[in-house]
């Protein structure tokens, strides 16, 4: 069983920073890209960036210049930096893992959300 956890929610002024982390844990051997998106009740899941296992990142224009992924092979962890937030940025934001089981499978997996809000 593999579970993804987010942390670092929560509620924010806007032009502020806030940094989300996320861990993967259980049996698997290895990890290759992961992800952030995020979601606002009644929108699709928006895509906010990738980093591949090498550590090369790819982020969504509209967070460009303002949110950095990275991430920690050793500890199975992906990171958001999210500075000069706006309320705009408000949603529950979710890590994404394309995990490759002890089978030798491919199988993403999702963490379980984590809110953000960013007050005016």
């Amino acid at each position: 069983q593999v579970q993804l956890v987010e942390s670092g929610g929560g509620l924010v002024q806007a032009g502020g920073s806030l940094r989300l982390s996320c861990s993967a844990s259980g049996n698997f051997s290895t990890i290759n890209t992961m992800g952030w998106f995020r979601q606002v009740p009644g929108n699709q899941r928006e895509f906010i960036g990738t980093i591949s296992r090498s550590g090369v990142p790819n982020h969504a224009i509209a967070v460009k210049g303002r949110f950095t992924v990275s991430r920690d092979n050793a500890k199975n962890t992906i990171y958001l930096q999210m500075n000069k937030l706006k309320p705009e940025d408000t949603a529950v934001y979710y890590c994404n893992a394309q995990v490759q089981l002890l089978s030798g499978s491919w199988l993403p997996y999702w963490g379980q959300g984590t809110q953000v809000t960013v007050s005016s």
